[in-house]
């Protein structure tokens, strides 16, 4: 897999956002490139049982469901989590193929691509935050770098200790 260049084609802040966005979703896929479904189902920290590389590719595709369809779009939240089990999309996650879950990311990114594309960074979510307020386009999109990046590092740490692969 060839990673999307974190350097921008152009400098206007929606570029160098959704370039960002991507390479932080292209390093997360690469992350699992060639790793067995057996070995995407690994929850190889004691602590952390749902920490599986399946189950943060999952999460991160449900989170941008969320932040962009539920909160920025107003629709109707029908993600696989409940308030019982607020993190069954990374439960739920070790019953599908790696292949499946990347590829449902790949398809869910275009679209997102598309939306950012169609609305102005300074474009209001429909929903309010939890404390209230109502978050921006601009701000959805630092959001989901930062939740990208940091789940990278985990899988950083599950792939170093599931094969000993390490660097991307």
């Amino acid at each position: 897999m060839t990673r999307t260049d974190d350097m921008p084609p152009a400098w206007d802040e929606r570029t160098q956002l959704t370039t960002f966005l991507d390479y932080a979703r292209d390093t997360a896929r690469a992350k699992c490139e060639d790793l067995s479904d057996g070995d995407a189902r690994k929850a190889p920290l004691s602590g952390s049982p749902l920490m599986t590389p399946s189950g943060l590719i999952n999460h991160l595709r449900w989170v941008e469901y969320y932040w962009f369809q539920v909160m920025f779009l107003g629709e109707a939240d029908e993600g696989p989590w409940t308030d019982e089990d607020p993190d069954r999309e990374m439960r739920i996650a070790v019953d599908f193929p790696l292949a499946q879950l990347l590829a449902e990311y790949d398809e869910q990114a275009a679209r997102y691509r598309e939306l950012v594309a169609a609305h102005d960074l300074d474009a209001k979510a429909k929903q309010p935050a939890r404390d209230g307020r109502a978050v921006d386009l601009r701000w959805i999109l630092l959001h989901l770098i930062e939740e990208t990046a940091r789940h990278n590092g985990h899988l950083d740490v599950l792939r170093e200790l599931i094969d000993g692969k390490t660097g991307v």
